[in-house]
């Protein structure tokens, strides 16, 4: 089974960070290829950067389909961009890391907690929880004010901030799990469920699970009328 992951900014160091998190968790028939575009922007972490970025990703699907496809995609940024361009493009499973980690969090736990990476970017994690049907499951939302590409390696005061932040949403907001809200919090999982004492939920790791799974279970992408092939493409 080969795994497509697709890191929509250009950091290469932050591809090869979650490269490591998604092998991880893949099983030892699964390879994971883990990519990000020449042309993108550096880090999404506004509404212009997810547009710019989805078509960054739907431009490396595409290369890749014509090289011979995958078994499915994973998209790596919590505000899940181009993920329903994707799955126009392809029948095969693809899904994004905010959706798969807070799947994963209620299945853990009744409540959840999320904790990303500036304030600027709840706007979307909230659109994308009423979507999914999780608003009543997410008991608290909180932005570190760690700019993204400033997660290449998180430790220190990073670390702390962000583990300041699970403690909040644990002992204020009474939340049974945490969802990481950025791919590059991937490693940081396991040093954070320790320090707050409940399960700490990563998309990368969910998403590549997820796709796994549903692959081997023969559920793609239905092509029934929303996900159907788009009628202009070139």
């Amino acid at each position: 089974m080969r795994i497509t992951l697709i890191n929509p900014n250009t950091s290469r160091a932050m591809t090869a960070k979650i490269a490591v998190a998604a092998r991880e968790v893949a099983g030892p028939d699964v390879e994971v290829v883990a990519i990000c575009p020449e042309d993108g922007p550096a880090a999404i972490e506004s509404h212009y950067d997810e547009a710019y970025a989805s078509v960054a990703i739907t431009q490396l699907v595409l290369a890749d389909q014509a090289a011979g496809g995958s078994d499915g995609y994973v998209i790596a940024c919590f505000g899940d961009p181009g993920v329903d361009a994707v799955r126009e493009l392809v029948d095969v499973p693809v899904v994004g890391i905010a959706e798969a980690a807070m799947h994963v969090a209620v299945l853990s736990g009744r409540t959840f907690g999320i904790v990303t990476t500036l304030s600027r970017t709840l706007g979307r994690a909230q659109d994308l929880l009423h979507r999914h049907g999780f608003e009543r499951a997410c008991v608290a939302a909180y932005g570190t004010g760690i700019p993204v590409l400033a997660l290449e390696h998180a430790t220190g005061e990073a670390l702390d901030e962000i583990a300041g932040w699970c403690d909040r949403a644990v002992h204020q907001d009474h939340a049974d799990v945490i969802v990481l809200g950025c791919a590059g919090m991937a490693d940081l999982c396991r040093r954070l469920s320790e320090r707050v004492g409940v399960p700490v939920v990563d998309g990368v790791a969910a998403a590549v699970g997820l796709v796994s799974a549903m692959a081997r279970m023969g559920v793609g992408t239905s092509k029934r009328d929303e996900y159907a092939a788009p009628p202009r493409l070139p």
